[in-house]
């Protein structure tokens, strides 16, 4: 924390003092597409700022969208988000800021048809549909399977916007599900020099500062650079819980020649925590009813910790071949490494209602490291054909992972393996057990590469025909200290067909299909891995524009059909998770409306709809919520318009789970949590913000997916940004 805030009390100063050389003159251009060439009609930008002249340049930069991105959807293409036939939601940089969303799980719950399953305090994973997204975008590239950063609290500040593609998504990554892909896009340079200070403090004792420069690095424009670095620290509503984070991010981009822009940056995340849980609350009682416990209730101890760090890097380079046609390469790079003491609790009886006796200790450390490449390069462009436009996107793709995890070893009668005192129970009701020196316990590398292609065709000019393919072939070997080695390669080719329709000058319908192919990492009772999930993606839709575009309706209908999709089934002799799989039918639809209404008001509403049926028709999955809710509302006053008021929420019905252990199923009833916001413009771009969470002080179990523990009670944020 100390290192955030003199790092971004040197970058205010130098910012102040002018050291950094920067003009406060817009002389980069937009162009609301990917890097293109110089325009054509050799026209020269006017930039101006104050009473300075403005620069000439002998040409326009060709840097890519920044502030418009143009979502590639579930295709690849640069289509808007009208044009895609499927649903995609965005969570926008004044979203996240509004709701004082400060990491990324944060930042998704305001995303329509997303459940952010926070089952560990350190772990979390994202649904949507009723099925585990794990597919991911980082500015438009798929990354490989399991690519990590969607799970996790990272940090959001690094982010421009989310968007949050649902529906089968092998185009995008090569493998994939009928969940939907995240596709985070990160801060870029801006055109100009501008910046902003930003400290919070609130409730469990949250603190966190947050910076952000960006400038123009060259006299000419040519090249600019942006710095974003974030610190917070927190306690917590649960027993003994600590939190610190620190965050930064660097990126540089400009123009090579005429035809040509290169971008690269890196980031670098350290998450610590104290008191975290592994695991969470057993819920559970002997004679089959539910457990209940303050909300502070814990099952970690005072030794427990779980630090972990997160490096990226990244580089693209984007060569004009003409007007329309772009080739580009990047290259995209991450590295993680943990260590903790951990500590499981569970119950093979159930806890005594009267007592709260029952429960079993097992300690645990398995310090990790992974590392991911990633290398792409496509070609996409536009062609005339017929008297129509028509869009065009090939590539090939690489990417290589490798993770290698040790374990430190407890002694088999260290106290810390027996029964547990009555619970909930103090933090230090063991001390921190004779840990071994670490030893190997797994090493897994992956490999996937895959050919990809997608074009959107102009039959007419109302409807528009998208055709796709992606062929991946994906392989893994590795060994652990569970199973036998393994070496397995298999390939599959997946197409895509949508169909779009301008039914009205503001409607527009459509339709897709595509294949799912999904490798998975849970092996069967014997230890091996479960072959691929594999099965069929169906959506149709209407969108519709209204106001300029400004307010966009989505309502969709999906159905998808999974087979073999791994299901935790129980444990095996040596005492580990086994899973089988499963037939799943995903049904259901979705609506959302979202942007701006009024010009001083903005709005996002969307609803969820599914069912999910196994094999014999009966429904499956309890714990996914079949309905929810999702609203953010905020505007400015007419009269008063220093002052934005918002409020937002989320409501999900009820949900259950069968604990396999005891036999008891454990209920979360329906719930909705909300959030409220105020904003005022002091003057000279600085503003008082205050944010209100959970203003109902709902108690409510944060996931039952794996296990869950208690959410947050009513808390408050307040904050003072200063933009200059």
């Amino acid at each position: 924390m100390r290192v955030v805030l003199a790092s971004a009390a040197a970058l205010l100063s130098a910012a102040m003092s002018g050291s950094l050389q920067a003009q406060d003159v817009d002389t980069r251009v937009d162009d609301g597409a990917a890097p293109a060439a110089t325009d054509a009609a050799g026209t020269q930008p006017q930039a101006a700022a104050g009473d300075e002249k403005p620069v000439e340049l002998g040409t326009v930069l060709i840097v890519g969208k920044r502030a418009e991105r143009t979502s590639k959807g579930a295709t690849g293409l640069k289509m808007s988000l009208l044009e895609t036939p499927q649903s995609i939601s965005t969570v926008d940089r004044q979203q996240i800021d509004n709701f004082a969303a400060f990491s990324l799980n944060d930042a998704l719950k305001l995303a329509t048809g997303i459940n952010v399953e926070e089952w560990e305090t350190n772990r979390t994973n994202y649904l949507a549909r009723g099925f585990e997204i794990k597919s991911t975008q980082i500015d438009g590239i798929g990354m490989p399977n399991d690519w990590g950063i969607v799970t996790g609290a990272m940090d959001a500040f690094g982010y421009e916007k989310l968007e949050v593609i649902r529906g089968a998504n092998g185009l995008l990554t090569g493998v994939g599900n009928s969940a939907g892909t995240l596709n985070y896009v990160r801060k870029r340079p801006t055109n100009r020099r501008e910046g902003s200070i930003g400290v919070s403090v609130g409730s469990f004792d949250f603190r966190r500062i947050e910076a952000d420069y960006s400038t123009p690095l060259t006299d000419d424009g040519r090249w600019a650079g942006r710095v974003v670095l974030a610190g917070e620290d927190k306690d917590s509503w649960l027993r003994g819980r600590q939190d610190d984070r620190t965050y930064g991010y660097a990126v540089i981009d400009g123009q090579i020649g005429e035809h040509s822009t290169l971008t690269f940056g890196y980031s670098h995340q350290q998450a610590n925590t104290e008191g975290n849980l592994w695991g969470a609350l057993v819920l559970s009682n002997s004679d089959g009813t539910q457990a209940e416990f303050p909300r502070s209730a814990s099952t970690s101890l005072d030794w427990t910790f779980w630090d972990t760090r997160t490096q990226t890097a990244f580089a693209e380079y984007t060569y004009a071949i003409a007007p329309d046609w772009n080739a580009k390469l990047s290259y995209n790079y991450r590295a993680t490494d943990d260590d903790g003491y951990l500590f499981y609790v569970y119950t093979l009886t159930g806890l005594d209602p009267d007592t709260h006796t029952g429960l079993v200790g097992n300690p645990g450390s398995f310090p990790s490291e992974s590392e991911a490449h990633l290398f792409d390069l496509n070609l996409d462009g536009r062609f005339e054909l017929f008297g129509h436009q028509h869009q065009l996107l090939l590539g090939l793709a690489r990417s290589t992972s490798n993770a290698d995890m040790q374990w430190r070893p407890v002694p088999a009668d260290d106290p810390s393996f027996g029964a547990l005192p009555a619970f909930p129970y103090p933090g230090d009701a063991f001390p921190m057990p004779a840990f071994g020196d670490a030893t190997f316990y797994s090493t897994d590398e992956q490999t996937l590469t895959r050919g990809y292609g997608a074009t959107q065709l102009s039959l007419t000019e109302a409807a528009k025909l998208v055709l796709g393919f992606n062929w991946a072939r994906y392989s893994r070997k590795g060994r652990s200290i569970y199973s036998e080695p393994y070496d397995q390669t298999e390939s599959e080719l997946s197409p895509y067909a949508g169909l779009t329709y301008q039914l009205t000058p503001h409607l527009l319908g459509y339709a897709s299909y595509s294949d799912i192919y999904q490798p998975q990492d849970q092996t069967d009772i014997d230890g091996r891995f479960l072959d691929p999930s594999k099965g069929v993606n169906y959506e149709v839709g209407v969108k519709s524009g209204w106001l300029q575009r400004r307010l966009i309706a989505t309502l969709a209908w999906f159905t998808a059909e999974q087979k073999n999709l791994a299901t935790f089934a129980g444990l095996n002799s040596a005492g580990q998770y086994y899973y089988q799989g499963l037939a799943v039918e995903s049904k259901g639809f979705e609506f959302e409306v979202s942007g701006k209404p009024h010009a001083l008001v903005d709005v996002v509403l969307g609803f969820t709809a599914l069912q999910l049926h196994g094999d014999d028709g009966g429904n499956v999955y309890d714990w996914v919520p079949r309905r929810t809710v999702n609203l953010q509302a905020s505007g400015r006053i007419p009269g008063l318009t220093d002052l934005t008021l918002g409020i937002g929420g989320r409501w999900q019905s009820s949900i259950s789970k069968l604990d396999e252990n005891t036999n008891v199923t454990i209920r979360q009833g329906d719930y909705a949590l909300i959030n409220a916001f105020a904003r005022y413009a002091l003057g000279h771009g600085v503003s008082l913000q205050i944010n209100g969470n959970n203003l109902s002080n709902e108690k409510y179990i944060t996931s039952l997916y794996q296990v869950g523990f208690y959410g947050a009670p009513r808390n408050v944020v307040a904050g003072l940004e200063w933009k200059f």
